[in-house]
């Protein structure tokens, strides 16, 4: 479901703001990011946890996020799910030294094509208890002309339908921008690796009735190029991963 935030989610937010955020980690992947990394972190509020896995970068990424604030820790696997369960595991790990638990996990890029500065928008309808997953649809927002290729408006919209035929879920985009209960995530036993994990969770997300809102968001031209839109052979790798976790889904529910 698409909306706007309503005014329990603004209200309840705006008086304990800087509370509740405390309760919300961000996860950030980076991957050869040195010239945005210090951007995302800049435009992001006071929060609990802000954790920068340096997926193999072979530039500064790493010394520039941590001189920036965050806690920066190394998945040298390749692959945008496997550092977002590098993330994951950080956060597990960490709850067991004794760190509080998070309300909320938030997911967003390290080459600042996201806004930072929206996600107190993102995660007020999950403290309001109006949703336990939020994402931040570019398709429904304003784009920077470029900001998405037309090949990634169209698999996006391929995806989305797909979705919503096979599974009954009602998605614009697969955005990387989004907001989730911690303990409804956990119970999704995320596992994808590389490209399919933002169409995984939105698949987990409908078949385990979660509550889930869209939310407009605008979008910029990255800094730097882009690893899976920007060439050719990330496309098409991107999208083929997408198809096949479709198709694995839909599988396996018809077993079932």
């Amino acid at each position: 479901m698409t909306a706007a935030i309503g005014p329990a989610s603004l209200s309840r937010l705006t008086g304990d703001q800087g509370t509740l955020l405390q309760s919300v980690y961000v996860i950030i992947p980076a991957l050869n990011e040195q010239g945005a990394v210090a951007l995302v972190l800049g435009d992001l509020p006071q929060l609990g946890r802000v954790i920068v896995v340096d997926n193999g970068s072979t530039d500064e990424t790493a010394r520039v996020a941590a001189d920036a604030g965050a806690m920066v820790v190394a998945e040298p696997k390749r692959g945008y799910g496997a550092a977002c369960l590098r993330g994951l595991a950080t956060i597990r790990e960490l709850v067991e030294e004794g760190d509080r638990v998070p309300q909320v996990v938030v997911f967003l890029d390290a080459d600042y094509s996201d806004h930072p500065n929206l996600l107190p928008q993102l995660v007020a309808p999950i403290f309001a208890g109006e949703a336990d997953f939020v994402l931040g649809s570019r398709l429904r927002g304003e784009r920077e002309k470029g900001a998405v290729p037309p090949q990634s408006v169209y698999g996006n919209r391929l995806a989305c339908f797909l979705m919503r035929v096979l599974f009954g879920a009602h998605f614009t985009d697969l955005g990387p921008f989004r907001a989730i209960d911690y303990a409804k995530l956990s119970a999704l036993q995320m596992n994808d690796p590389n490209f399919g994990w933002t169409i995984e969770m939105q698949i987990k997300a409908t078949q385990a009735g979660l509550r889930h809102l869209e939310i407009p968001v605008p979008y910029r031209n990255r800094v730097g190029t882009s690893k899976i839109s920007g060439t050719f052979s990330g496309t098409i790798k991107a999208g083929t991963k997408i198809l096949w976790t479709v198709a694995k889904y839909r599988l396996r529910r018809a077993v079932v």
